[in-house]
């Protein structure tokens, strides 16, 4: 752990559940969309899935643009299964890990995300834990409800003007390199999983 640290905020995918954006890719190919992984990726994505992700669309918007894209017709089931496919699963030291934190410090959730893997990784959870996300934190701010997504500053911002979190007291974990960017620039101390790292193996080792 970082020195000082009084609160930790907490990226989403790829950090607590495990993603494989491949599937969502081979799903969206094989009904279709052959440039898919064009469109969306970790780094980057085409306006469709940004206002998504910032609630400037709905669902059934989002749904009816990627049926537009693809080359036969699909249907809302389809598009929504392939959509959720990069989701998971939440192993269980993962959770116990933030139920042993809670206890010493302030704990934030920040996921870009969007209305459909909202309602997916918390199926997900539930079934597995029989517990929703926000059981876990303090916060929680997903990019569709809040209305930015990282890199964007004002996210991070908001968390601190909110909170009353010092900047130089908050740990940011996150898997995406212009994330972990935008965190620095204001003050916010970071930890990078590069791939192949996780929180369990590289964070938080037993003591």
């Amino acid at each position: 752990m970082l020195k000082g640290v009084k609160h930790i905020i907490f990226d989403l995918g790829g950090v607590l559940i495990n993603l494989d954006y491949k599937l969502t890719e081979k799903a969206f190919v094989d009904l279709g969309i052959s440039n898919f992984a064009a469109l969306y990726s970790q780094l980057k994505q085409s306006p469709l899935f940004d206002d998504f992700e910032t609630g400037r669309i709905s669902k059934d918007e989002f749904i009816k643009g990627l049926q537009q894209m693809a080359a036969l017709p699909l249907s809302e089931q389809q598009v929504q299964e392939a959509w959720n496919a990069m989701l998971l699963d939440f192993p269980l030291r993962r959770l116990q890990i933030l139920q042993q934190l809670r206890l010493y410090y302030d704990l934030i959730l920040l996921s870009n995300t969007n209305e459909l893997h909202e309602e997916a990784f918390n199926k997900i959870l539930k079934e597995s834990s029989g517990q929703l996300l926000a059981g876990f934190f303090d916060r929680i701010y997903y990019s569709h409800r809040v209305g930015v997504r990282k890199p964007d500053p004002a996210i991070f911002q908001r968390i601190l003007d909110d909170t009353g979190f010092k900047a130089a007291q908050t740990l940011f974990i996150d898997d995406s390199p212009q994330h972990i960017e935008a965190a620095k620039k204001l003050g916010i101390q970071t930890i990078y999983l590069e791939k192949g790292m996780t929180i369990e193996d590289n964070v938080f080792l037993p003591r």
